[in-house]
């Protein structure tokens, strides 16, 4: 997923693609947030929140990734609810959903914007 570049947006530059097996996640500090970078398929990248917001734990980024219909999801490795990695909405309850962070890949480089 390649962002539209905003030149006031700030990026961070996570890691290379090839740091991220494909179908898996890693979790980058960005701007003291902890973010879980997914790499879905071969050149399909998405950010969220790295919090599980049902407990808290930083964990999201060991979920597994999967598609649940037209979604594109992880499901998180402790209590196996379903988060769209587009969106960071919840599946099972809204009370349990993420932010989602803009991703860009440019020069073989993975970054991130919260903005």
């Amino acid at each position: 997923m390649n962002a539209v570049l905003n030149p006031t947006e700030a990026w961070t530059d996570v890691c290379a693609i090839d740091d991220i097996v494909p179908n898996t996640g890693v979790c980058a500090l960005v701007n003291d947030t902890a973010v879980a970078v997914f790499r879905v398929g071969a050149d399909a990248f998405y950010a969220i929140d790295n919090i599980d917001p049902k407990n808290g734990a930083n964990v999201l980024s060991r979920g597994l990734v999967g598609s649940l219909g037209d979604r594109v999801v992880v499901a998180s490795p402790l209590y196996k609810h379903h988060l769209d990695l587009r969106t960071g909405e919840c599946l099972e309850s809204a009370d349990w959903s993420v932010r989602a962070h803009k991703v860009r890949v440019e020069q073989g480089r993975v970054l991130v914007s919260l903005a």
